[in-house]
C-alpha cells in the first residue's frame, strides 16, 4: 500500500501540486488520470522519489520516502518495477539482455538462475521465441511486453506504469491492460498507473484519481464515474459521444434493474 498525504509541490513561483492526498491499494490497478498540466505525472515522479514535495508524506507500507535514509529507500526501489511511455529498452541488448538487466544489477544469481527467471517473465507476458531479437527487430506491441517483463522480473512489490498504452493501437492496448490486470492480481502487487486511455480508465480502473489543476478533484472506481455528478470528471472522461452514449446506457440499464 502506497499512502501520499498533504503533498504540496512547487517550481519556482508555480505551485504544481496543492495538498494532494490518497492511498493506492495492493491487487488493484490504480489510475492517476487528468488532462495535461493537472499535474498527475509530477505526482507519480514524486511517489518514485525523482521529485522532493516541499510539504507532506509519502509512504510506502507506513515507511516515509522523503525522510528514510538512503540506505532504506534503496531496499524500497529494489522492489519497485517501471514501465516507462516508451518502453525504454537498449538498443544495443538483445530481448534477454534487456530483461535480464535488473537481474544483474540487483543479484548475485547465477546465470543460468537469471535466464531461467527470464523465460519465466517472458512467458508471463506471452512472449516466446524472442530472447535473441534487439528491440528494432520486434513490433510496438511486443516492445511493450518486454519492458513489461523487465519491470517484473524482480517480483516487485510496486510497479510503476507511465502511460502503458502511447503508441498501440486498441487492441494491442487491450493485451497490455490485461497483462498488467493479471499481473496485479496473481502477485498482488501495488500498481500505479498514469493515463489518458480512457479505454483502460473504463476496463481496468479498479481504483482512480483524477487530478485536475494540481488538486484531487475526484477518487473512485470505474463502476463509481458511470453514476458521478462532478462536471469536471464527466466532461474529461465523456467527452466523445461514444463515452456518452455507453454512459447513458449503464444508467438506463441500472435503473431497469431497480424497476424490475
Amino acid at each position: 500500500m502506497i499512502e501520499v498525504k498533504n503533498v504540496k509541490k512547487s517550481f519556482g513561483d508555480k505551485e504544481i501540486l496543492k495538498d494532494v492526498s490518497f492511498s493506492m491499494y495492493p491487487g488493484q490497478t490504480n489510475l492517476i488520470i487528468g488532462a495535461s498540466g493537472s499535474g498527475k505525472t509530477v505526482m507519480m515522479k514524486c511517489m518514485i522519489g525523482l521529485f522532493k514535495p516541499e510539504e507532506g508524506q509519502i509512504l510506502y507500507e507506513g515507511q516515509d520516502i522523503l525522510t528514510i535514509d538512503p540506505k532504506e529507500m534503496k531496499e524500497i526501489r529494489k522492489q519497485i518495477g517501471m514501465l516507462f511511455q516508451g518502453s525504454a529498452l537498449f538498443d544495443s541488448m538483445t530481448v534477454e539482455e534487456n530483461v535480464m538487466f535488473p537481474l544483474n544489477m540487483f543479484t548475485h544469481d547465477s546465470f543460468a538462475k537469471k535466464k531461467e527467471r527470464v523465460n519465466e517473465v517472458l512467458t508471463k507476458v506471452e512472449i516466446t521465441d524472442a530472447n535473441r531479437k534487439f528491440p528494432a527487430e520486434i513490433s510496438g506491441g511486443m516492445k511493450k511486453r518486454v519492458a513489461l517483463a523487465r519491470a517484473i522480473v524482480l517480483n516487485p512489490k510496486y510497479l510503476f506504469c507511465d502511460e502503458p498504452n502511447s503508441g498501440l493501437d486498441p487492441q494491442t492496448s487491450l493485451v497490455i491492460d490485461h497483462l498488467i490486470g493479471d499481473i496485479t492480481r496473481e502477485y498482488n502487487i501495488t500498481t500505479v498507473i498514469n493515463t489518458h486511455d480512457m479505454n483502460t480508465v473504463m476496463e481496468s480502473g479498479d481504483h482512480i484519481v483524477y487530478m485536475h489543476k494540481g488538486q484531487k478533484q475526484w477518487e473512485g472506481s470505474n463502476k463509481d464515474i458511470i453514476f458521478s455528478e462532478d462536471k469536471l470528471l464527466n466532461s474529461f472522461i465523456f467527452a466523445s459521444e461514444f463515452l456518452r452514449g455507453a454512459k447513458e446506457a449503464k444508467i438506463k440499464e441500472a435503473n431497469l434493474k431497480k424497476l424490475s
